[in-house]
């Protein structure tokens, strides 16, 4: 079972919702074919969402930046 889901939603829509039910983000980032990936906690945070958003699921292929660097606060070597 897969951690991440795309979403036909903005950053702060996904993040906002994550916010109110109490789901962990691990990363979230802008797809460039549109919406937003995130990849969660813990699968039982990733099945609540996606039985809370699940109208607005991605089921086809997205297109990720190749640009996009998710930024740590600091590294954990």
């Amino acid at each position: 079972m897969s951690r991440a889901i795309a979403i036909n939603a903005s950053v702060a829509e996904v993040t906002d919702y994550c916010a109110k039910q109490d789901l962990g983000i691990s990363v979230i980032e802008p797809l460039t074919s549109g919406g937003t990936r995130v990849v969660l906690n813990n699968v039982p945070d990733t099945e609540a969402l996606r039985r809370g958003m699940k109208t607005r699921l991605i089921e086809t292929p997205v297109v990720r930046s190749s640009l996009y660097v998710c930024r740590m606060p600091k590294s954990y070597l």
